[in-house]
């Protein structure tokens, strides 16, 4: 199982891997083709060419981890983006993982995708008195 924290970005491959690559050949092809830094934490997942296997590799403080799914029937959707890789959603990799249908899904209208919260410094700004 995969726990995902809300920094970290997943990156899918649009094109099939060789599968016979190991750590070090998909971390080439993270610092290579991606133009990523594979040392990050960031989430990296690589299709076979049937589309019925996924690799996700990712780095965690002191080495790699390399998870490896295989499916018995059907295949993984096919990821569409710009170039050799596509980012991708937490929600999209699960639903992928689980063999949703990410193209027939959509983001309720007025949903925040992201909100970002600053703190303001009480100090900084100007006072005001009631």
């Amino acid at each position: 199982m995969l726990t995902l924290g809300p920094s970290r970005r997943i990156f899918a491959a649009t094109g099939p891997i060789d599968f016979r690559k190991g750590f070090d050949g998909l971390v080439a092809i993270v610092r290579d083709r991606f133009r990523e830094d594979p040392f990050a934490g960031d989430l990296f997942c690589f299709f076979n060419r049937r589309r019925d296997r996924v690799k996700v590799l990712v780095w965690d403080r002191n080495g790699f981890w390399l998870h490896y799914k295989r499916l018995e029937r059907g295949t993984f959707e096919r990821i569409v983006g710009d170039g050799d890789r596509a980012q991708i959603e937490r929600a999209q990799l699960s639903m992928l993982l689980d063999g949703i249908a990410t193209k027939d899904t959509k983001f309720r209208k007025h949903f925040a995708r992201e909100v970002r919260i600053c703190h303001r410094d009480d100090h900084d700004g100007p006072e005001r008195s009631a």
